[in-house]
């Protein structure tokens, strides 16, 4: 059984990431830290098993970054995965600088949290099924092997090959825009909804990138844009 300890200020957050690690088999969660104190207690107690943390980076006393270097220095083996609303590159460059495992920005759905924690998972099987590796091997467990790429051509269900292909041909048009899901919806002429599942797909394979607005009032406003270095990616979907 892996053992996930999350760490989140947000008592309701913190709930729904228990109850979505819990729906997934193999996975328990051996503990809640609504504090940097909190967390860095339980990363020190021997008596207690923690594989895999979900850690956040706003919380009200504390920045989450803080508590890699804590990780690192224990010196136990326990993989981070970052939940938060932090995108900034900044935030994230630190994240993975100290090698988390994966970043998941707020808000996502229970598929992008079921993919992080058992694609980790898998990885975790592979560096324990052997004890040298092949080249194709230490590949795989980085940069992902040829079967994590055809992968990311099977669309979820609801998703359409040419629904994508409109939507992708749109993105190729426009590289250098930054827009947002009622913008593109109304330019290939999908409802918002649909649109907004097609999107949150090509953010969670990595073709766009997203950034979160926020206004005066009213309800937060998710922009895209293509990531440069996927544009051979994005146009294998304008076929």
């Amino acid at each position: 059984m892996i053992n996930v300890l999350i760490v989140d200020d947000d008592a309701m957050v913190a709930e729904l990431n228990r109850v979505y690690t819990t729906r997934l088999s193999g996975f328990t969660c051996c503990g809640v830290a609504s504090t940097l104190r909190q967390a860095e207690n339980m990363i020190n107690d021997p008596a207690l098993d923690i594989d895999l943390i979900l850690l956040d980076v706003y919380m009200q006393q504390d920045n989450g970054l803080s508590l890699l270097p804590v990780i690192r220095a224990s010196g136990r083996k326990i993989d981070v995965i970052m939940i938060s609303s932090a995108s900034d590159a900044a935030t994230i460059q630190t994240s993975m600088h100290y090698g988390v495992v994966d970043y998941l920005i707020k808000p996502f759905q229970f598929p992008r949290f079921e993919e992080a924690l058992t694609h980790w998972q898998e990885k975790k099987k592979l560096m324990s099924a052997q004890q040298y590796y092949e080249q194709a091997d230490v590949d795989r467990l980085l940069h992902g092997g040829p079967q994590e790429v055809a992968d990311t051509r099977r669309l979820p269900k609801g998703l359409t090959p040419q629904t994508l292909r409109t939507i992708c041909q749109w993105i190729d048009a426009h590289p250098d825009i930054e827009f947002s899901t009622d913008e593109l919806a109304n330019a290939v002429n999908i409802s918002r909804v649909s649109c907004r599942k097609y999107l949150m797909w090509l953010a969670q394979i990595g073709i766009l990138f997203t950034t979160i607005h926020y206004g005066v009032t009213g309800r937060p406003v998710y922009r895209y844009r293509l990531l440069e270095e996927q544009y051979g990616l994005l146009k294998q979907y304008c076929q």
